[in-house]
């Protein structure tokens, strides 16, 4: 469809039923729009429109709504992804400016991308790949334990106790130290083990018992960050737009929970050239997202990693595309992607 007013009254059409949350009439698309032609010239193009299958009539009214084809031809004639006004860019910042570590900034964002778009947010913990470690920490507890902190590239602290078999002094300690740090700094996460097995076996006998601990420890504790882990909030936003469902929310809910499942989507769009990716419904009504549409971006290194949005079909595409886009985006600066 290339005819320009027939694309307006799709927009309006959108427009007031995202709005409005009812079927649309010409009538009223006339009063509320400035569309320039009548009501009947408006009907002949709602008509064709159905004809194209871009809009429906939910029952025998005079009303129509988008169907997803409809909202898919919307969303591809947004030109281009509108910034965010002041407040709410500094709103982001000062929120996520705050955030003491990597869980509290993925918490901080869902919680903010979930209040800014009325929808249920997502976002993927940083992806592993090209993932180093920053620093290693030892600190001695005393009585056989010592406190084993790994800091990753990705921001996310994490630490664990190792038991070593025998109490070590201040200098057994530093070697030690030295030592992990001389096998771990600038390492992918994933080169960890390798590196510390291999000073394990190279190291003196005296420290090879404490180091080899230790070293088990680190290990475990670059797996556990290698994870793909997913964090979410705003569920009960979606709760309250079961009317947008014609089946139900079940399914959607149980993709969300399911977390291999949204993390798969997500890993699968591919943004376009307005720095979004925006999925509306589903090649298949089995897919637990038929009724749903998802929009989001990357953020990071190569935008490896996804944030974005679940919500009905009815959503203000413009205002949600903006928010999740100025979210990535200080999320890459936090994080030095």
């Amino acid at each position: 469809m290339n005819q320009p007013r027939r694309l307006q009254v799709l927009q309006a059409i959108v427009e007031d039923y995202v709005r409005y949350r009812e079927p649309v009439g010409s009538k009223a698309l006339v009063d509320r729009h400035r569309l320039g032609v009548s009501s009947a010239t408006v009907r002949n193009d709602m008509a064709a429109l159905e004809e194209e299958g871009l809009i429906a009539a939910p029952h025998t009214s005079s009303g129509r709504i988008p169907t997803d084809k409809g909202y898919r031809t919307f969303v591809d004639r947004i030109a281009a992804v509108k910034p965010l006004s002041g407040p709410e860019r500094r709103a982001i910042q000062s929120l996520l400016d705050d955030a003491a570590d990597i869980d509290d900034v993925m918490e901080r964002t869902v919680r903010l991308l979930a209040q800014l778009t009325h929808q249920v947010a997502v976002v993927q913990y940083p992806h592993a790949s090209g993932v180093t470690v920053r620093h290693v920490e030892l600190v001695d507890l005393g009585a056989g334990q010592v406190l084993v902190v790994l800091i990753p590239t990705n921001g996310r602290v994490v630490q664990r106790v190792a038991a070593v078999p025998a109490p070590l002094d201040e200098d057994a300690l530093l070697e030690l130290r030295a030592r992990v740090l001389a096998a771990t700094t600038g390492r992918t996460l994933t080169e960890v083990h390798d590196a510390l097995e291999l000073a394990a076996a190279t190291a003196p006998p005296a420290l090879r018992p404490a180091l080899a601990a230790v070293a088990e420890t680190v290990s475990a504790l670059a797996a556990g960050s290698t994870e793909h882990r997913m964090a979410m909030a705003g569920t009960a936003n979606l709760a309250r737009a079961t009317g947008d469902f014609h089946l139900s929310i079940g399914p959607v809910l149980e993709a969300l929970e399911e977390q291999v499942v949204m993390l798969r989507l997500l890993s699968e769009m591919e943004q376009d050239a307005r720095g979004v990716a925006v999925r509306i419904g589903a090649p298949s009504a089995v897919d637990p997202l038929a009724e749903a549409a998802v929009v989001a971006t990357g953020y990071g290194p190569q935008a490896q990693s996804k944030v974005g949005v679940v919500g009905p079909m009815r959503m203000d595409y413009p205002s949600t595309m903006a928010a999740v886009r100025a979210v990535a985006r200080y999320l890459s600066r936090i994080l030095g992607g």
